[in-house]
């Protein structure tokens, strides 16, 4: 048996509630595996499509006179009751088909973050929908939003993206993780706070999801930590004729690749330098990139890429 902790892309959760319980059902059936076979499962997830959407549509809904103004970190919270509630059905519902008797939490998670961190000088996390850089130019004159250039698909607003420091429900986490409970935790990278003569305060920022899952992979000192994302591998010279599939890497060849400039910031980057976070951290275990479809293939050694000492 060993303990995992799996992060799934927020773009694999679909564009409306509709499409996401759709696209979850998979998800679960795709997970199940892993739990079939006695491991001790936490689940993470990403959430930058679902809290843009959801500050955006609060924010109209204000500024029509229907609702109150809602702050980013209030919708944060609110994307991962969302995301967790419909995972947690399909998970629930997928280990009653397999007669599996195990219970299904989600924790709605603080993350603390250092108030001085550079990235709020600088924002640079997409979250929402694209628009064309007609529709950006709009929303920012009109919100003050700042929107960016993404991959070429689209402009996407942009808010700052500080490294997680602390896991505030680490504690529960480990308790239900401990009691054989399957547990969702750290969904979107965890609400990010910081400490004030108040006490805890949530800040306008997204954490990236990759990096919130590499810490809770540490604190529970998990066996593995899996990334799931869109393709099998991660490939050097990726979407040229030369491209390659990479199946293993230790931290020298990762950090040699980062150098290189061979994974693209808004995509593999993150994935590749949170698994580094977690191997450099624990000896002797791996992290696992590949895609959700291939689960069952990558922990085969048919399909993905390892990543370890």
């Amino acid at each position: 048996m060993e303990r995992i902790v799996v992060a799934l892309g927020g773009n694999a959760l679909g564009k409306s509630p509709q499409e996401q319980l759709k696209l979850v059902k998979n998800t679960a059936s795709s997970l199940i595996g892993l739990i079939a076979q006695g491991n001790q499962v936490v689940v993470s997830h990403g959430n930058g499509p679902q809290v843009g959407e959801i500050n955006l549509g609060m924010n109209y809904a204000a500024e029509h006179g229907k609702t109150a103004e809602f702050p980013f970190p209030e919708c944060g919270a609110m994307s991962q009751g969302y995301i967790g509630y419909h995972l947690q059905q399909s998970l629930e519902n997928e280990l009653h088909k397999q007669w599996i008797n195990k219970n299904v939490a989600t924790i709605i998670t603080q993350i603390a973050v250092d108030p001085k961190d550079q990235a709020f000088e600088k924002p640079s996390k997409p979250v929402g929908r694209f628009y064309s850089k007609e529709e950006a130019e709009k929303i920012a004159k009109d919100k003050g939003y700042t929107f960016v250039e993404d991959a070429g698909r689209g402009y996407r607003q942009v808010v700052p993206s500080p490294m997680p420091k602390k896991i505030m429900e680490l504690e529960s986490i480990k308790t239900l993780v401990n009691a054989g409970n399957l547990v969702i935790a750290g969904g979107g990278g965890g609400v990010p706070v910081v400490m004030t003569d108040e006490g805890l305060q949530g800040v306008p920022a997204v954490i990236d999801k990759d990096q919130a899952s590499a810490l809770l992979a540490d604190k529970l000192n998990a066996d593995k930590l899996i990334i799931l994302t869109a393709v099998d591998h991660v490939f050097i010279n990726y979407g040229k004729p030369d491209q390659k599939a990479i199946k293993t890497l230790n931290i020298q060849e990762a950090e040699k690749l980062i150098e290189e400039g061979q994974f693209a910031a808004g995509s593999m980057l993150p994935k590749v330098k949170a698994c580094l976070t977690f191997v450099k951290n624990h000896p002797g275990h791996e992290a696992l990139i590949t895609s959700l479809d291939g689960l069952d293939d990558a922990l085969a050694g048919k399909v993905g890429t390892v990543i370890s000492n």
